[in-house]
């Protein structure tokens, strides 16, 4: 999108002086009157379509087609949105209560959203609970702009009044490098946030953002017609602009009008004007793997196409040679174009092409970046992942590449009993007993050990751990990974990234989830949710996660700034949440017995004390009636699929009968959740009786048929994520799935849709063409929302979310914007979902091979 900026630009600034806007000082020297050039046509009226939100071309504005979530609140992706160009640069036009708000400040529930489809006035009812406060906000088209106002059926309550305000936030890495004119007084947005701040004050204690300029009328980028955006107030005051990253490293531009007090009906109001060239025309993008393909595997570009771009019937493949010359080696027509959310989409198949070298993918003058045709793609693609993304989330260790210190010896702290009834950010909840010998806020030993970081963030999430070391143990056992190129001492917290130790880095890598695993039911008799920040200004913080601790426990009887025997009067130890979850104690013990067959030979003692705690909870369990406190996402899965998932684990670790019978027994209702378990039934299949076989097949057909239908239901035949995170995981899962039915059922299942999640992760997927694993793959992920986001920078070998459905149509993945963590987020499981992608691909690579 820079290239198709910089070129409009010269074509702009051409057209400009062709008509005679020439510089002042030259303007002044010419005696003859400039020739005036042809005038530009202008853009059509925005309309509101069939999809309800308004458009014309270049331009659509989106009224509340998103909503704020319940789990992380505001992420940027409601209220008033502007898509400008194919890119959305404004969002959360809305009514907040701080000039500059944060993920956990309070947002408006929305009651009502209208569209009037005789004069395409799209109205939102919202609501303040519990603050008696009621909104309207209305948008309505004025040929090439809109009038964006908000209404009051009764004034503002006195406790509003100075916090309420029209709210309208601006995407700064789109206006990075651009200007503004307020009133017509110049100015330029800051490339890094340095803008005036107010004292700390109020119960809350946060300085809070002053305006960079306050004015009547901007104008937004006047000297790029691509980000052009003129606001003018004409009812309410004027505008001021404020730079929330002053606040927040995540925080955006912001356009804001204060509601006035004692007033009613049109209280606020602003016209805006979202420059839209006329003939504006989407490039296409050519949706292909960034990594290659493997010679025996079927190799298909997806074509995405604006609907406003003529089609072209062919595309061509070229061979690139030493010399760096292109050899068309084919040209073939495309299939059928089919519409699919915005856009248009054709298959390129090359299939027939499978002698390796270099590639590129030709449509209508537009060349993909360089990608392989070569038998060994797969061997090395799974590194980055394994030697760089793991070591760097392992928590409670030390973490060294070379000159870097990644992060320190974190949270050495841990942890501190959670508090009663206590609902926490992050949706975790302790419930109204501990369920452990420790009163609230009592240290808990023994928790200071194993584990990775969750995320983006730095929290132990249980659910995911035992997800993580379930699919490393899989790995080992398929793939027998024996790649050794990190050093993990545990007695000495030490992690060496790129230096060898002896010792297969994936065994070290199920140790370190094991421990942490193994830690919880030491320490309080049970699987734990997870071990999170007390607070929302830990759960942010940003950088060496080992400055969020001072890593000594909390002794109330010290003072603030006293420290004692290693321990210190700073309350800054994290929580752990204990109440006791059958489920999750499930599938916490399905991942100890995996973990104790891997183990064997490497860890002998942990392999068996792993095996004995698995053995001894699942006996526990069968002993009570099941404890079925739940939370979110925190407190395990469906109790069928977690216990299904440790009496597989167990059968294949001990080959007892009674596991197998269990399996039978639950076999009803697993089946009736076939999707979520059928990877499970299939491993289970070498340990049971020949009969389970033939009980699972019409269950494994049923799959197949259901398979096949996804995958006519988009261009890409996987599952396409619609909601407020994007969906890479489940696409890699999909992947899996089909692996291993492949391999109990290869009659049924031909195992393609493993090359196909795995290219979508590579690049074939909607909205543009970067691999959604970093640095894997010519042009990948680069900007991403690890621990190290606010450097705008990427962890090799992280997966992340991927093209997100902005809501209806449009696929989002931003590139130069890390914080959108519904897109760009890593996450530990998915970065093991994807080692094992990767292998199942080579493997099925060379068995399509034979």
């Amino acid at each position: 999108m820079e290239v198709l900026t910089r070129s409009l630009k010269a074509v702009a600034l051409a057209a400009s002086l062709m008509a005679g806007a020439a510089p002042a000082a030259f303007a002044q020297t010419t005696t003859q009157p400039a020739a005036q050039g042809p005038v530009p046509p202008s853009a059509a009226a925005l309309k509101l379509n069939a999809k309800g939100y308004l458009e014309t071309r270049g331009l659509n504005v989106l009224v509340f087609s998103n909503g704020s979530e319940d789990l992380f609140n505001d992420a940027k992706m409601s209220g008033v949105e502007l898509i400008q160009h194919g890119v959305r640069t404004v969002t959360n036009g809305d009514v907040r209560l701080s000039p500059t708000p944060g993920q956990w400040d309070p947002m408006a529930k929305l009651i009502e959203r209208k569209v009037d489809p005789v004069s395409g006035v799209i109205t939102a009812t919202l609501e303040f609970v519990g603050q008696d406060f009621r909104y309207t906000l209305r948008v309505e088209p004025r040929g090439q702009a809109f009038v964006l106002s908000v209404e009051l059926d009764k004034p503002l309550p006195a406790a509003l009044e100075g916090k309420a305000g029209l709210n309208l936030e601006v995407l700064p890495s789109a206006y990075f490098r651009k200007t503004f004119l307020a009133d017509g007084k110049p100015g330029g947005f800051p490339l890094y946030p340095s803008g005036p701040m107010a004292a700390a004050s109020g119960p809350d204690g946060r300085a809070e953002p002053l305006p960079l300029v306050t004015a009547g009328r901007f104008v937004l980028a006047p000297e790029d017609p691509t980000r052009r955006i003129t606001i003018a107030s004409t009812a309410g005051g004027p505008v001021s602009l404020y730079d929330g990253r002053n606040q927040a490293q995540n925080g955006w531009y912001v356009l804001r009008a204060p509601i006035p007090a004692g007033k009613t009906g049109r209280v606020v109001a602003w016209t805006v004007s979202a420059n839209a060239l006329p003939d504006w025309v989407r490039p296409p993008s050519i949706a292909h793997s960034q990594l290659g393909y493997a010679p025996s595997q079927n190799k298909v570009a997806i074509i995405e196409r604006d609907p406003a771009d003529p089609p072209k019937a062919r595309a061509s493949l070229l061979r690139v040679s030493e010399t760096g010359a292109f050899t068309p080696v084919l040209t073939a027509p495309l299939g059928a174009w089919t519409p699919w959310l915005r856009y248009a989409y054709a298959p390129f198949d090359f299939s027939s092409v499978k002698t390796p070298g270099l590639y590129v993918v030709d449509y209508a003058g537009k060349r993909t970046a360089p990608f392989r045709i070569d038998p060994s793609l797969y061997d090395d693609a799974w590194h980055p992942t394994l030697d760089v993304y793991f070591p760097v989330a392992m928590d409670h260790m030390f973490v060294n590449e070379a000159y870097r210190v990644w992060h320190g010896d974190s949270h050495r702290d841990d942890a501190l009993q959670a508090p009663l009834n206590h609902e926490h950010i992050d949706l975790y909840r302790q419930g109204p007993t501990t369920d452990t010998p420790f009163k609230p806020m009592e240290h808990i030993p023994g928790l200071n050990v194993g584990g990775w970081f969750d995320a983006g963030d730095f929290d132990i999430r249980t659910q995911t751990h035992y997800a993580v070391v379930r699919t490393l143990v899989d790995t080992w056992e398929q793939f027998r990974l024996t790649r050794d190129e990190t050093s993990v001492d545990q007695k000495r917290r030490h992690v060496e990234i790129h230096v060898p130790d002896g010792t297969p880095d994936i065994l070290q890598q199920i140790e370190h989830g094991t421990l942490q695993l193994l830690a919880q039911h030491k320490a309080v008799g049970h699987a734990i949710h997870g071990i999170v920040e007390p607070d929302v200004e830990q759960y942010t913080h940003l950088g060496d996660a080992v400055t969020k601790t001072d890593g000594l426990v909390y002794d109330a009887a010290l003072g603030p700034d006293e420290t004692k025997g290693g321990r210190s009067g700073v309350k800054d130890d994290r929580w752990a949440f204990t109440s006791k979850s059958t489920p999750l104690n499930y599938g916490s013990i399905a991942a100890l017995a995996a973990a104790s067959r891997a183990l064997r030979g490497y860890r002998d003692a942990l392999a068996d004390d792993s095996l004995a705690t698995a053995q001894r909870v699942w006996d526990e369990e069968h002993a009570h009636a099941p404890d079925l406190f739940h939370h979110g996402n925190t407190t395990g899965g469906d109790i069928v699929d977690e216990e299904f998932s440790a009496a597989v684990e167990l059968l294949i670790a001990t080959k007892d009968p009674k596991y197998a019978a269990r399996i039978d027994e639950l076999w009803p209702k697993v089946e009736a959740r076939f999707i979520q378990n059928a990877d499970l039934a299939a491993r289970a299949v070498p340990f049971m009786p020949p009969a389970f076989k033939s009980r699972m097949e019409p269950a494994v057909r049923a799959y197949k048929a259901q398979s096949d239908k996804l995958a006519t239901e988009n261009p890409f035949g996987v599952p396409i994520a619609m909601g407020g995170w994007a969906g890479s995981g489940g696409v890699a899962e999909f992947g899996l799935t089909h692996w291993a039915l492949h391999k109990a059922f290869p009659q049924i299942i031909d195992g393609e849709a493993v090359f196909r999640s795995l290219n979508y992760l590579y690049g074939t997927h909607p909205g543009s063409d970067i691999s959604l694993v970093s640095a894997v793959g010519t042009v990948s992920k680069e900007v991403a929302y690890g621990n190290n986001r606010a450097d705008f920078s990427f962890i090799a070998g992280g997966v992340v979310p991927g093209e997100l459905i902005v809501k209806p149509d449009f696929p989002e993945n931003k590139e130069d914007w890390p914080f959108f963590w519904g897109e760009n987020e890593y996450v530990i499981n998915v970065g093991a979902s994807y080692i094992q992608l990767v292998n199942a691909a080579a493997a099925l690579s060379k068995e399509k091979g034979r």
